[in-house]
């Protein structure tokens, strides 16, 4: 179960097993963030691990993994916008962010995938620091306080229902 794997996980690396699932998360770390955090939440209430700690470490790691795409996509700017300019799938996703704006950036932060390449598109669209950390420090803070709170009250209901 998955409870076990991060259990085993967290022997072996301490809590920054948390801050390196959520920073490392776009290189294939094999445990979805969603699962990780309803995980930690249960852990956390059964007095199992520190919940503070737990939760800081969960968000430094998203917070983490979001600014460096985020600088990616602003100081890789010119090289990545020529090599994916003709991709359509770029082109889809920098329409909707032309469009939609400050509204894009904070329902793509609930998306899986998408919470960690839209920053590297908005670097890339030129949106200064301060907007973009305003904006998605903001929901991401919003997001994990929700889904650690579901996790604490509701988790072990969500997991027993949950395919792993």
């Amino acid at each position: 179960m998955v409870i076990n794997t991060i259990l085993e996980f967290l022997h072996h690396y301490g809590y920054l097993f948390f801050f390196f699932a959520f920073s490392l998360g776009p290189f294939g770390v094999p445990i979805p963030n969603e699962i990780t955090i309803l995980t930690a939440a249960i852990l956390s209430h059964s007095g199992v691990i520190n919940s503070w700690l737990t939760y800081f470490c969960i968000l430094m790691g998203l917070l983490t993994a979001t600014t460096l795409f985020y600088l990616a996509g602003k100081f890789f700017g010119p090289s990545l916008k020529r090599r994916f300019h003709t991709n359509k799938h770029y082109q889809k996703a920098e329409n909707i962010l032309e469009r939609k704006g400050n509204n894009a950036i904070c329902v793509g932060m609930f998306i899986p995938v998408v919470r960690y390449f839209l920053p590297l598109l908005v670097g890339l669209s030129g949106v200064k620091y301060r907007k973009f950390a305003l904006i998605s420090y903001s929901v991401a803070i919003f997001w994990t306080m929700l889904l650690f709170t579901v996790g604490t009250f509701f988790g072990e209901h969500l997991l027993s229902v949950l395919p792993f």
